[in-house]
């Protein structure tokens, strides 16, 4: 019997076939967001890698929309609490952010790990 592909062996599966030309960042923002906070899984979903705990997260924009840029969909609702200049949209439940080099991911490291941490907060605030 053939052992279940994981979650995370289906991003890894879908990353090695992608083709992009920002795949580093891509690769890049991949790892910022899983080492933000060790309760975050990922999996494909949308057609892409998608981040979760408990509830949906954020999850990449399709790779083909713009070849020059990185899109992340922060589709949790606490994500329109948050004030960032990282996020981009006046959407009553989601945020977008774009990122268009590896300077621009490296540069935003940080604000993306505590936005994401900010999001999980809610979430676990929910759940008392």
């Amino acid at each position: 019997m053939a052992k279940k592909t994981t979650d995370s062996e289906q991003v890894e599966q879908y990353l090695s076939k992608l083709e992009h030309p920002m795949k580093a960042e891509i690769e890049a923002l991949r790892t910022i967001i899983k080492g933000a906070n060790p309760k975050i899984s990922e999996r494909i979903k949308w057609n892409a890698p998608s981040y979760f705990y408990q509830e949906d997260l954020l999850t990449f924009g399709p790779p083909a929309r713009k070849p020059d840029e990185i899109l992340l969909v922060f589709h949790h609702p606490a994500v329109v609490k948050i004030s960032s200049e990282l996020l981009q949209g006046e959407f009553k439940d989601r945020r977008l952010a774009i990122f268009k080099s590896m300077d621009v991911v490296e540069a935003n490291r940080d604000e993306l790990s505590r936005i994401i941490n900010e999001i999980i907060a809610e979430i676990e605030a929910d759940l008392l």
